[in-house]
């Protein structure tokens, strides 16, 4: 049934103000590039990567990810000092929502060139800690931690935020899925299933600390996002949500739980803010079904099988 023109008005408001700033200015270009340009995808329509990385949960999701790979020194690091995260957190967001994006939905050639670029980009963030540790974007453990991170982030908020859940062989399958893109990139030996995914983050917990950098990550996305005052509190709301999927080890280290006084009122803390998560990812994938959004087109790889023909 169509929305009244109000409705549809607000729906089609929200969802242009989404894809600017996840997209950039230049989006239209990219949606068309990635969901209508014709070509042999990776995964079909019904695939599990397609089903999470198309789903609002990413949204949460992804400002989850942000504060769990920050945790890891010389990943942080590298982000400190070569993304330009506070300097253009947007630009940032884009790239990272392209890549993700084009390898998932994107014709093959297309998404090779992506990936190309940015292994391109990689060979040149190379530095020092200020303790005297080198670093590298090329180096495969931190790229594995990079990729660990986030993949699991995704998969939390699919599995509490989206109606249909993957059943455990569908989020197995989903994290066999993401370590192809993962492989390009310089990742040796992704996981492959979601036990391997539990036990590569729990590998990597001694080598997790808290920083300056991390609490300002922390302190720039839940604080201070770069967004004007109107638009906080729905971003807000999902940094709510991403605060309740975050592992009690991570709220430690970002100084992101109660004081002490206050701590047996935690629990019911995060009870309170998982309903306002909920909220939020709910307006995103209310803004997301927009039909005059390319990716919800008739001919948009989101009905596109593998060989890039609309199925029969």
């Amino acid at each position: 049934m169509p929305l009244p023109p109000l409705a549809a008005d607000a729906r089609r408001r929200l969802s242009l103000a989404l894809r600017d700033r996840v997209a950039g200015p230049d989006a239209e270009r990219r949606a068309h590039a990635i969901w209508l340009a014709p070509g042999p995808r990776r995964f079909a329509p019904d695939d599990p990567i397609c089903r999470v990385h198309g789903h609002a949960g990413m949204y949460a999701g992804g400002i989850r990810a942000l504060l769990l790979q920050a945790l890891h020194p010389l990943a942080m690091a590298g982000v400190g000092e070569h993304s330009g995260y506070r300097g253009d957190p947007w630009g940032r967001l884009q790239r990272t929502s392209e890549f993700i994006a084009m390898t998932t939905y994107g014709p093959l050639e297309s998404a090779q060139r992506v990936i190309d670029r940015i292994n391109r980009v990689h060979r040149t963030v190379v530095g020092t800690t200020s303790d005297g540790r080198r670093y590298a974007a090329t180096d495969s453990h931190l790229l594995r931690w990079v990729h660990v991170a986030e993949i699991d982030s995704f998969l939390v908020a699919h599995q509490r935020y989206a109606r249909t859940p993957l059943t455990p062989a569908e989020a197995d399958t989903y994290v066999a899925q993401t370590a192809w893109a993962a492989e390009q990139l310089g990742v040796l030996d992704p996981p492959r299933t979601a036990g391997e995914l539990d036990a590569a983050l729990t590998a990597y917990r001694p080598e997790l600390e808290t920083s300056d950098g991390a609490r300002d990550v922390a302190r720039f996305l839940l604080a201070e996002p770069p967004l004007p005052w109107v638009a906080r509190p729905g971003f807000w709301m999902l940094a709510a949500g991403a605060l309740t999927m975050l592992p009690g080890y991570a709220r430690d280290l970002l100084d992101l739980r109660l004081p002490p006084t206050w701590r047996a009122a935690e629990p019911a803390a995060l009870a309170l803010l998982d309903p306002v998560g909920r909220l939020g990812t709910a307006a995103v994938g209310w803004a997301l079904a927009n039909p005059e959004d390319p990716r919800n087109a008739p001919t948009s790889s989101a009905v596109l099988d593998r060989t890039g023909r609309p199925p029969a």
